[in-house]
């Protein structure tokens, strides 16, 4: 039988496939059936700085709407303090000690000090390593792109010096050189990088006018950014390389691990197809090294990366002068008339 072993962060996984941070760690049962159909790691969901924030504000905002209402009551309710982290930390205190698998935690904080003192309380926890949450959304000019990662890789250096757990770097697809960025973490320390974050995107409602923020999972095909990037770093960084962002089903995970990466995040996948899927993806990997001969995921791991193909462009090229130099296959399959 194959030997599915691999690691995320330095960490040995018994497989190649965890659970991505998301909100499935609040249900206890849901996390109880996904451990049992032969999930290897768990990312709890990120701690969000900026989400604290909005929380204790609303929590002021709730406390005070009764007040000054006479002279002689001028608060209806105590002074209550919103408890901060501490809920977060409890329940992910509460999942490490409910499974029998790694469980690594994820944070995105606003400021540096924030960045030092969440990641010592999470350590504090008993997680097997830490995900950085790296994103920034640009909503004007002002910063440069060399600021914005020279940033985040002091980021990076500060908590490889305060906190003794391995780190691992969950990136945008938005940089303009990822390969730099990734080089620059990974110089610097980063034990693990995942590709990629997925943001949610706004969008409006023409009836009401309105901003609204849809919940859309990933589809099929999705994680093909995710390849290409995992076929480039292969052979290129120390630090190991998780895919995430549309891996589907055991097809996509034998995909990205023929490219080069080490393990795959999983979320949507779960949600579309619920536990069982985890088992069928597992199975579906066996299955297939088996009736290849391979015994270990190393034996074929980055067999399909740039290091080790013959065609030099396959993952350098954009392909559209392919598809313009097919035009006619493609009218043929999609006729106008």
């Amino acid at each position: 039988m194959a030997d599915l072993r691999t690691t995320y962060m330095g960490v040995e996984l018994k497989n190649p496939i965890i659970l991505g941070a998301s909100s499935l760690v609040e249900d206890p049962n849901a996390i109880q059936k996904i451990e049992r159909a032969g999930i290897s790691a768990i990312v709890y969901r990120s701690l969000f700085e900026e989400q604290i924030h909005l929380e204790q504000i609303q929590l002021e905002d709730q406390l005070k709407e009764y007040d000054d209402r006479n002279a002689e009551m001028i608060h209806m309710f105590p002074e209550i303090r919103h408890g901060g982290a501490k809920e977060h930390l409890f329940k992910l205190e509460k999942l490490i000690s409910k499974v029998n698998i790694p469980v690594f935690a994820s944070l995105n904080a606003m400021y540096s000090q924030s960045w030092e003192s969440y990641a010592v309380a999470l350590e504090k926890t008993g997680i097997a390593g830490l995900e950085l949450n790296f994103y920034e959304v640009p909503v004007d000019g002002s910063s440069s792109g060399l600021e914005i990662e020279a940033r985040q890789v002091q980021i990076l250096t500060k908590l490889k010096n305060i906190i003794k757990i391995p780190i691992s770097v969950k990136l945008s697809p938005y940089y303009t050189n990822q390969l730099n960025v990734i080089q620059q973490f990974d110089k610097a320390g980063a034990n693990g990088v995942v590709l990629f974050n997925r943001f949610f995107q706004p969008e409006i409602n023409i009836e009401t006018e309105e901003f609204f923020y849809p919940f859309d999972l990933t589809h099929q095909k999705d994680y093909q950014l995710s390849l290409r990037f995992a076929g480039l770093l292969f052979g290129n960084i120390g630090a190991d390389i998780c895919a995430s962002h549309g891996i589907s089903d055991g097809n996509d995970v034998i995909k990205m691990l023929l490219a080069g990466a080490d393990s795959v995040q999983i979320v949507s996948a779960v949600y579309k197809n619920k536990a069982s899927h985890v088992t069928n993806m597992i199975e579906k990997l066996e299955e297939w090294m088996d009736t290849r001969g391979y015994k270990t995921i190393d034996a074929f791991r980055g067999k399909l990366s740039m290091k080790n193909i013959k065609d030099p462009y396959a993952y350098k090229r954009a392909q559209y002068v392919d598809i313009l130099m097919k035009s006619n296959e493609i009218l043929r399959k999609y006729p106008m008339v």
